[in-house]
């Protein structure tokens, strides 16, 4: 299942997160390193850097097994896990409202997560506007 959505990228960045609002604080997880590797990590949430503050182009992909990325050109690529307790992965832009946010269902547990991060060369001198999009794969077990 591949579903894709525009996210407004407020403050460069995006994220997902098991749906439980106590969840979802990446404050401290933004350090320099995590900024220049566009990926935050805190318990059950995954923030995901991006090149424009402006909405762009996000893909989530969720599968039973480990997807093949080797014939796609991504500019960056990052993996991770997340541990989605209650059953539901929560997209959003981190100004959005929680409530209103993407959801999807899914069976508890930890999923590895791999991020490719595309057009990034294509961003405008003014940082507005550009042809970037954000391409997530998830997929069940243990991390890998």
């Amino acid at each position: 299942m591949t579903k894709t959505f525009q996210i407004f990228a407020d403050y460069h960045q995006f994220y997902i997160q098991d749906d439980d609002r106590s969840f979802g604080d990446l404050s401290k997880a933004w350090t320099k390193e995590a900024s220049e590797r566009m990926l935050a990590l805190a318990p059950h949430v995954v923030g995901v850097g991006t090149w424009r503050n402006s909405k762009v182009s996000v893909s989530i992909n969720i599968s039973e097994k480990r997807p093949d990325v080797s014939g796609i050109a991504f500019d960056v690529i990052n993996e991770c896990t997340i541990q989605i307790d209650t059953g539901r992965l929560v997209l959003a832009g981190c100004t959005d409202y929680f409530p209103d946010a993407e959801r999807f269902q899914l069976v508890p547990g930890p999923y590895n997560v791999l991020i490719g991060y595309k057009g990034l060369r294509t961003i405008s001198k003014n940082g507005l506007d550009g042809d970037d999009s954000y391409h997530l794969y998830l997929w069940s077990g243990a991390p890998t």
